[in-house]
């Protein structure tokens, strides 16, 4: 294993992060926030400085499926603890472990957060904040590949993809990965700025649409506001938000599918029809439960269970109603969707949708196979035969899911929390959807977590954006034993 590639590309991310921070110091500076122009001065400068470090290494250009794991593990990491500095030297969020955890939430698109009134926080703080959901949302590594030229031939870049890329398998829109990568970041700015557009048509201020804007981008879920996007009384501003969430869970391939108008192949996606047809029956079946909570108002019944739906099964995380006030039926049917997820290849946690059906379909295999031993029966999916190796590493995802959650949940509930919340709060960062139930429920937040337990589920946010296997890699004695000896020859 070539060490030096994996701390170069390190180095690349840093650079990026640094030059990320200088809008965010611009609005401290206009501002007058000294400590938000403090903090982010002194972290440019350890960021950038770290960044030119690290990039300066020479090495070869040639990428291993574990050097790819490596980056995106390693870099996300570093992305978070940097991050982190502008919070830190601020002060205005004291302790180094609720920085990381508010900065691992932004980046890995969760949106839980330890901040009990997120208003205190200078405008620059703020931006960054947000804007750590909109750049973590597509992937900093997958923006790496769209703005740096690639070597060709020795698939470099589809090992960053692979490692960064949500769903089972690596989905290219075009044939090759760097033009994959310009293409939907090109989709995801578009449907940004439109968003924007359309919450300034409403009357939200430019400052509010833009933040807003990147936490519906990302699925993320930060909000400015204290009551979250329950602060702006307009049904407009409400579904709006709420469609875009949903816009935003649907795989990107999609879009390019639709912009070169191959509707048929769209219509015939088994999971973009699976994603609509379970966030739609979901939300009628929480709206009809709720109906009697909200007084008979049926319209603000159906309009409150659609945004709460689309948020938490996109993983998104914003509120309009603190759904932990309704009934059973409908909090019970909200901790499903957060297992479920959005699609594969969008910006939305969980399981993915795509897992799921495959997981369904391999089932159904595997009961006819019994029924009929010497039929062959493959699984197929969009009318295409799902290779083994895809199959393999579904079982595998889901089985390493359960037991992380297991695990994560023991350790969570030595803060003694009660089971509810301790069961909600894994969920809700291990999918990266941001309020739970209980004690963390939207009018809550995690400051009360002891600090083992806020390291478990920062841990738990970034195997959930990274699907498992890059953190993983981190603690497998094999990998690193492999690269003593690489380094000792």
């Amino acid at each position: 294993m070539n060490l030096r590639i994996v701390g170069k590309y390190i180095g690349h991310i840093l650079l990026i992060e640094g030059v990320f921070m200088l809008p965010a110091f611009l609005i401290s500076l206009a501002r007058g926030e000294q400590a938000g122009m403090r903090g982010f001065l002194i972290a440019m400068a350890a960021t950038l400085l770290f960044g030119l470090m690290l990039s300066a290494i020479r090495s070869a250009a040639s990428i291993s499926v574990t050097e790819g794991f490596l980056i995106c593990g390693l870099g996300w990491i570093a992305l978070s603890l940097f991050g982190a500095l502008p919070f830190y030297v601020s002060r205005m969020i004291p302790r180094y472990i609720d920085c990381w955890f508010e900065t691992v939430s932004g980046f890995t698109t969760t949106g839980s957060s330890i901040l009990s009134d997120v208003e205190a926080l200078p405008h620059g703080l703020l931006y960054w904040r947000s804007f750590s959901h909109w750049i973590g949302g597509m992937g900093v590594l997958v923006f790496l590949l769209a703005i740096v030229p690639m070597s060709k031939g020795n698939g470099e870049p589809f090992q960053l993809m692979k490692a960064e890329s949500p769903g089972p398998e690596v989905g290219k829109i075009v044939p090759r990965i760097g033009e994959t990568a310009k293409i939907t970041y090109l989709i995801y700015l578009a449907l940004t700025v439109l968003m924007i557009l359309m919450l300034l048509a409403g009357g939200m201020p430019l400052f509010d649409s833009v933040l807003n804007a990147f936490a519906t981008a990302g699925t993320g879920g930060f909000s400015i506001k204290n009551t979250s996007i329950g602060y702006y009384d307009s049904s407009y501003l409400h579904m709006t938000i709420a469609v875009f969430m949903a816009l935003f869970g649907v795989n990107f391939s999609i879009y390019y599918l639709m912009f070169t108008r191959r509707f048929r192949e769209i219509l015939q996606n088994e999971e973009f029809r699976a994603y609509w047809l379970i966030m739609l029956g979901a939300a009628a079946l929480i709206g009809i439960n709720i109906v009697p909570h909200y007084g008979g108002n049926t319209p603000l019944a159906f309009r409150d269970s659609f945004f709460a739906v689309s948020s938490v099964m996109t993983t998104t995380g914003f509120c309009t109603a603190d759904f932990n006030l309704w009934p059973e039926f409908s909090r019970m049917l909200l901790l499903v969707l957060m297992c479920v997820g959005a699609c594969a290849g969008s910006t939305g946690g969980g399981i993915k949708v795509s897992r799921l059906l495959l997981l369904g379909k391999h089932l159904r295999a595997q009961m006819a196979r019994m029924i009929h031993p010497r039929r062959v029966n493959s699984v197929r999916m969009d009318g295409r035969r799902v290779e083994d190796a895809v199959m393999l590493g579904t079982t595998a995802y889901v089985t390493v899911y359960l037991l992380i959650a297991v695990l994560s949940m023991l350790i969570v509930s030595s803060d003694e929390k009660g089971l509810i919340t301790t069961i909600s709060a894994v969920l809700c960062t291990f999918n990266n959807i941001g309020p739970g139930l209980e004690i963390v429920g939207p009018t809550g937040n995690f400051s009360s977590f002891s600090d083992l337990s806020k390291l478990v589920l920062s841990i738990d946010m970034l195997l959930g954006r990274l699907e498992i296997f890059p953190i993983l890699f981190l603690f497998s004695p094999g990998v690193w034993k492999k690269a003593g000896i690489r380094k000792r020859r």
